[in-house]
């Protein structure tokens, strides 16, 4: 509603424009009035702190957790199986539970497995749980997908839930957040349990540990759920909740800022021999090792490099490293470093500096057939997990380096 008011205030700015003065002849002019230009100047200084308060809100906003005793916030949201739902549609269960979710979050998929077991047990005796995805796709950096082989768009919920076997309706609410924004879910994962006039009776944590690999201490959720079928009151009505932190699409100034940067982060091309490629292949370090060889003139090699570059940045910032090695000929030095330039790619990037493509292969994978490209998936030590012979299946790749590296923050100490 500023907009109209600020066009008006600066009209008398484009005249001035028009004619042949500047903007400081606004407020010097001696036809105006003095009392005018203060007013229209403090009008207008209201009005940018005004925008400027209203942007640092959207980037602190918080919103209020939903009080127990209170009556559940309905709402209309499409579940990965293409229907609708809303509360009416859980009538049947005298006791509800709806779940905050992520797809890309370690905490959500460490859950993932006790969750469908919950639904196994509980369903029968009048138990329904709801997963409900809060996540703004355009809030979620690359950089948060290191666990995860997917993001958090309504596509890649219907993937991960076809590829896990939900056994419960998953609903997306990315795009206004309108049914999340009444609960107030802090975190993924984050449960709501209701009884059977759908007040909310528990909201906290699933259980104690997020580590899939030892036994909880406390299934606070679990228990809520015996009290409430046994017709107890609930002991403990809420608890904190650890995980990862809910993506709002007005949070979303951080992610922007690492796109700039990745942008602004420069990139260079070495030389490499024979020699430094069997060693590249070796992997002595201790970092899982992708390796793509690639040339600027192979068509399938450009169509897949923004692919790659995905890649690495999800994945950079765990035990894994992407390396390009470009076969050009050495005296296309220049053309492939504006090829990795325009593609911002700030990973490790080689150049073959002979032109002897067979030596080239040998060097790489004896059991490369020659054809670009051609891709490497290499464990520490040496050991190779994976050939992509061809351009590659970037979710296939990505399945790959998170089988090998783990979904889980309790993969990172085994």
């Amino acid at each position: 509603m500023f907009i109209p008011a600020l066009f008006l205030f600066l009209q008398p700015i484009g005249k001035c424009l028009a004619g042949k003065a500047c903007f400081a002849c606004f407020f010097n002019s001696k036809t105006q009035n003095d009392r005018t230009m203060k007013s229209n100047f403090s009008f207008l200084c209201a009005i940018m702190a005004i925008m400027l308060f209203s942007n640092s809100f959207a980037q602190k906003r918080e919103l209020p957790l939903l009080p127990i005793g209170a009556q559940a916030p309905d709402f209309k949201l499409r579940g990965v199986d293409d229907k609708y739902y809303s509360l009416a549609d859980f009538k049947q269960y005298d006791i509800l539970m709806i779940v905050f979710w992520a797809n890309h979050c370690p905490t959500a998929q460490a859950y993932e497995d006790r969750l469908i077991a919950m639904i196994n047990k509980y369903e029968p005796k009048g138990v329904g749980i709801i997963a409900i995805s809060p996540n703004s796709p355009n809030a979620v950096s690359l950089a948060e997908l290191g666990y995860s082989d997917l993001g958090d768009d309504f596509d890649d919920m219907v993937i991960r839930a076809r590829d896990k076997g939900y056994n419960f309706p998953y609903l997306y609410d990315g795009d206004d957040h309108a049914a999340s924004i009444p609960y107030g879910p802090v975190a993924t994962p984050h449960a709501y349990i209701f009884d059977k006039d759908r007040q909310l009776r528990y909201r906290g944590r699933i259980d104690d540990t997020e580590n899939p690999y030892v036994t909880p201490n406390t299934s606070d959720a679990i228990d809520a759920i015996e009290a409430l079928l046994a017709g107890r009151d609930v002991e403990v009505k809420e608890t904190r909740t650890f995980g990862c932190s809910v993506k709002w699409k007005w949070a979303d100034e951080w992610k922007k800022n690492l796109d700039r940067q990745w942008a602004e982060a420069p990139v260079s091309v070495e030389m490499i021999d024979v020699d430094g490629i069997k060693e590249l292949v070796a992997n002595n370090g201790n970092k899982l090792r992708f390796i793509n060889v690639w040339a600027t003139w192979c068509g399938p090699c450009v169509i897949e490099f923004p692919e790659l570059i995905t890649i690495d940045r999800m994945y950079r910032g765990r035990a894994f490293e992407f390396i390009s090695l470009s076969a050009d000929n050495p005296n296309r030095k220049d053309a492939v470093l504006e090829f990795l330039t325009n593609h911002e790619a700030a990973n490790k990037n080689y150049l073959y500096n002979a032109t002897d493509k067979y030596a080239l292969m040998d060097a790489v994978d004896p059991e490369w057939q020659g054809a670009l490209p051609h891709s490497l998936l290499i464990a520490p030590g040496g050991e190779i997990i994976k050939r992509y012979v061809g351009a590659i299946h970037s979710l296939t790749v990505r399945r790959d380096i998170v089988e090998y590296l783990g979904r889980y923050f309790a993969d990172d100490d085994r």
